[in-house]
């Protein structure tokens, strides 16, 4: 037993990373169906716990990332201290990004977590797999999404040029429910499965699991974790992303979220890299506002949300290695 519950702790404590992850990105899938109306908050929020538990089985590529690909912790107490404090990095940044209403990647603070904790250890941190996995896309997704979202956009008001705007309105907010469950669903494969990676991360460095295969009630949990979290809702968040960059009307809503999923789907499948979610839902709301005029988009608050970006990694790592300073105290 004594082996056994420190192990027992840290998969307690992915699944609080879990719901946080849940709550504060709950906005990525639903603020533009909300803000313009398609959906209210209660059922934007339910649809997107169902859609987040659907997406967390749909692939465990990212999930192998994160969990044999980033750090490489020794087995034991030490191994399970670095992961302990990587998710202690990532929940305390989750909520003070979240006590802001700014949208952060809840999927970097858990990288920065990780690479924290293992520095702190004198371990071995795979920089390697941090470029190409990590910053690599972290670096072209956004750019990806608010260059395909100004494209889409563009597509949009060129092919319905001559409908009636009222018609039009109505038609893409019941189009926006199909492109809000494809956020949802996007959310689902990305960050439950960085949740199933640490957690296995953690039963390899205690001795009770081999190989980067996910057990079926890592991932059940998972699932389940992240969609209790996403109905719980992220209203701050949600408000900055709806309301504060952009006022979106319906084919905006519906041009940013199915961009964005597009990229969640690419990334995920395709490449197997855990992106943001946050980071991609964000430069696609700017891609597609930007059709209207570069003024309207708010640039001072997206300004603060690149500086919340830039700040993940090193805050998230710094609160993690002061975490692993503390454990090693008692190990």
């Amino acid at each position: 037993m004594e082996g056994l519950l420190p192990v027992v702790l840290v998969v307690i404590l992915a699944m609080g990373f879990n719901y946080t992850n849940g709550f504060h990105d709950a906005a990525n899938a639903i603020a533009t169906s909300v803000s313009t109306r398609a959906l209210t908050p209660r059922v934007a929020l339910a649809m997107a716990a169902f859609f987040n538990l659907i997406g967390a089985f749909l692939g465990t590529g990212v999930a192998k990332t994160v969990g044999s690909g980033i750090i490489d912790p020794p087995e034991g107490m030490t191994g399970l201290a670095i992961v302990a404090a990587a998710l202690v990095g990532a929940i305390g940044w989750n909520l003070l990004t979240w006590w802001y209403g700014l949208p952060s990647s809840s999927s970097h603070a858990l990288i920065g977590g990780m690479a924290g904790g293992s520095l702190a250890a004198g371990t071995t941190v795979l920089w390697d797999g941090i470029l190409w996995k990590i910053v690599i896309p972290m670096l072209v997704s956004p750019i990806a999404g608010m260059i395909l979202g100004f494209l889409a956009m563009t597509a949009i008001l060129w092919i319905f040029r001559n409908g009636h705007p009222g018609k039009m309105s109505r038609n893409f907010r019941h189009a926006q429910t199909v492109s809000a469950a494809a956020m949802a669903l996007g959310h689902g494969l990305q960050d439950a499965a960085k949740t199933m990676g640490i957690v296995v991360l953690a039963l390899v460095v205690g001795g009770y699991h081999e190989g980067d295969s996910i057990p079926l009630w890592v991932t059940v949990s998972s699932a389940l974790v992240i969609s209790a979290g996403t109905y719980a809702g992220g209203w701050r968040i949600m408000r900055t992303l709806g309301r504060r960059i952009i006022h979106l009307d319906p084919p905006q809503g519906f041009a940013a979220e199915s961009v964005a999923a597009s990229v969640l789907y690419i990334a995920g499948m395709g490449f197997q890299a855990p992106i943001s979610t946050t980071h991609t839902i964000t430069s696609a709301i700017m891609g597609v506002g930007a059709t209207r005029r570069l003024s309207a988009v708010r640039w001072g608050v997206a300004g603060n949300i690149v500086g919340a970006w830039v700040l993940t990694f090193p805050g998230a790592g710094i609160v993690a290695a002061v975490t692993y300073w503390l454990l090693a105290l008692f190990i």
